[in-house]
């Protein structure tokens, strides 16, 4: 009883002088981090009411950015295609959701390339050196995304929005809403896309057909025909080289 009595004490003190040795640096460190407050004060003059109210636009218009950002880009498109070729495919779960969309996300960056440079050549570096006004760089920053949406929506799209909208035919292009080109260039991408996944599907539905009448006639009525087919469509895939052909379609359709 009295060593074991010894060996608790002596375990104990160990413990508070380990607990002393990393409690020290941890407090100093804690004081040197900096301190981050938000206080809501009362405003001395208009223009600080202005600027809290464009504070809480910006962070609403951050919080809606990734849908934004999806919305107007080849996001959609290159997404929907990739989710037809997977089911096409018959792999349930492979390649991974994550993998796709990560993907996706490359290939937007790809495609907008050339985008992003007019966006940031004409409207992000002119505001930051202070040559323009905060509403001249956002009109420039919209003509370069306003450009890539009009080259992929069709004008029934357009035209359906413009009538739902009761707005005359506009005259040019510079006359259609931003909240009119939107939603038409996004029923156009879906457009697309389906029809690219339709295309997709045909060569892998036959596959499958031929696989089920090769089974029901050998009489293998309870063996599931996409157990045999999938093998064959990997191996279609991989031999066609179906990676390439797909984003190399996809590119070019942008183009």
């Amino acid at each position: 009883m009295k060593v074991s009595g010894i060996l608790n004490k002596r375990t104990a003190l160990i413990i508070g002088i380990l607990a002393v040795i990393f409690l020290i640096p941890a407090l100093s460190f804690s004081q040197a981090l900096p301190k981050v407050t938000i206080g809501i004060d009362q405003a001395q003059k208009p223009g600080d009411v202005a600027v809290t109210l464009q504070i809480i636009l910006l962070l609403t218009i951050l919080s809606l950015a990734p849908a934004i950002l999806i919305m107007v880009t080849s996001f959609t498109r290159v997404m929907i295609v990739f989710s037809f070729l997977r089911n096409a495919l018959g792999t349930q779960q492979t390649p991974p959701t994550q993998v796709l969309v990560g993907l996706a996300v490359f290939l937007t960056v790809f495609i907008m390339a050339p985008v992003w440079q007019q966006v940031n050549s004409t409207a992000l570096q002119p505001y930051l050196d202070q040559r323009i006004s905060q509403s001249q760089a956002f009109q420039n920053a919209m003509s370069p995304v306003r450009d890539f949406m009009f080259r992929q929506t069709r004008e029934k799209d357009l035209g359906l929005f413009l009538k739902m909208a009761n707005l005359p035919k506009p005259e040019n292009i510079s006359q259609v809403p931003t909240y009119v080109l939107i939603p038409a260039f996004i029923i156009s991408e879906f457009r697309i896309a389906f029809q690219i996944g339709f295309l997709l599907y045909i060569p892998f539905l036959m596959l499958d057909m031929i696989v089920a009448s090769v089974l029901m006639s050998m009489g293998m009525m309870m063996l599931p025909p996409v157990m045999i087919s999938l093998p064959f469509k990997l191996l279609l895939f991989v031999l066609v080289d179906g990676w390439y052909l797909i984003v190399e379609s996809i590119i070019t359709g942008f183009k």
